[in-house]
């Protein structure tokens, strides 16, 4: 035998290592995409928590505005259930004030009942409540109720004749619309 001829059992014993060579060549390379497919799925979960907690945080400063926003319309409109109530007692004053005697004898109970009237009207007045301007202007169906259609001349079309129930806002919003007559 030669000395640079192989025999079988080296060419066996090198082809076995060649072959561990390859498999483990193999394995490290399953390792390595395991860790890369490992640390992707890490990745992946880590975006889905930031994406999660940034629809958390978006949620709760929605909440926040609302909120606040719910708190500060309850402030503005916190008079309407007194001035709902009130408008009915103003109304009946003013009928009285104008169906009142013009006799000495009652002009000093008279001039009482104006100022406790204009008291009345400055207390509201002071919560916000304003009387809503109707007569010579033309109908507004957001803050009149046209009760009678009349066809007077001297007037517009669709402007109000005449104020039937006087209607008021609080703030910016309607508690009791004006009852009109309308000009056709």
């Amino acid at each position: 035998m030669a000395k640079h001829e192989r025999t079988d059992e080296e060419l066996m014993d090198e082809q076995e290592v060649e072959e561990t060579k390859a498999d483990a060549e193999e394995e490290a390379s399953e390792d390595a995409d395991e860790a890369v497919t490992e640390e992707e799925k890490l990745q992946e979960e880590i975006e889905r928590w930031k994406s999660y907690t940034a629809r958390v945080q978006a949620d709760y400063d929605n909440f926040k505005r609302r909120s606040r926003e719910e708190k500060e319309a309850a402030a503005k409109y916190r008079a309407q259930p007194l001035a709902e109530s009130l408008l009915p007692v103003l109304d009946n004053f003013e009928r009285a004030m104008q169906t009142a005697p013009e006799s000495e004898e009652v002009q000093n109970f008279t001039q009482g009942m104006d100022m406790v009237y204009k008291q009345l009207k400055e207390a509201l007045a002071n919560e916000g409540v304003e009387e809503i301007e109707a007569e010579g202007y033309q109908f507004d169906p957001e803050v009149h109720q046209a009760v009678m259609q009349v066809d007077e001349e001297g007037h517009d079309s669709n402007e109000v004749v005449e104020v039937m129930q006087k209607g008021y806002l609080l703030k910016d919003r309607v508690i009791r619309p004006a009852m009109v007559k309308v000009n056709q």
